[in-house]
């Protein structure tokens, strides 16, 4: 199971030809099961203009595996971003912690384009898909 960041979907409907782009297509044609959980659908959908698209892609969504979130979920998010912050290390969007969170809560490897998840798995146990050009 792999949760797939916000940043490869973008990437992916803007047509970028990225690593994480590649792998995902990769994943979806190996029939891997993929994983949204709310903040990752609510920021896809909400960059939608057109409601054809916008329906289109809220259905597409519908075929992959939905990670609750829970109040536990937001805490443990909290204190990912306290423990890094501590460290000396910022992450610049506090989302990008409760994306971490729900994947450590259930085990599952982020495939991500953003810097903010390489402390984020070095320091609080987030797995990563690896690509050959993976955010440091």
């Amino acid at each position: 199971m792999t949760l797939v960041d916000t940043t490869v979907w973008i990437d992916l409907f803007r047509g970028r030809n990225t690593t994480q782009v590649r792998r995902l297509e990769d994943l979806l044609a190996e029939d891997e099961d993929i994983c949204v959980c709310g903040v990752i659908l609510a920021e896809v959908l909400q960059g939608i203009r057109d409601d054809k698209g916008h329906a289109r892609t809220s259905a597409a969504f519908d075929s992959f595996l939905y990670l609750p979130m829970s109040k536990g979920t937001f805490l443990s998010a909290a204190g990912i971003y306290r423990r890094l912050r501590r460290g000396g290390v910022t992450i610049r969007n506090a989302v990008d912690c409760m994306i971490a969170a729900v994947a450590i809560e259930n085990d599952v490897a982020l495939l991500h384009n953003d810097r903010d998840f390489a402390p984020i798995a070095r320091h609080c146990g987030l797995k990563v898909v690896e690509t050959a050009t993976s955010i440091e």
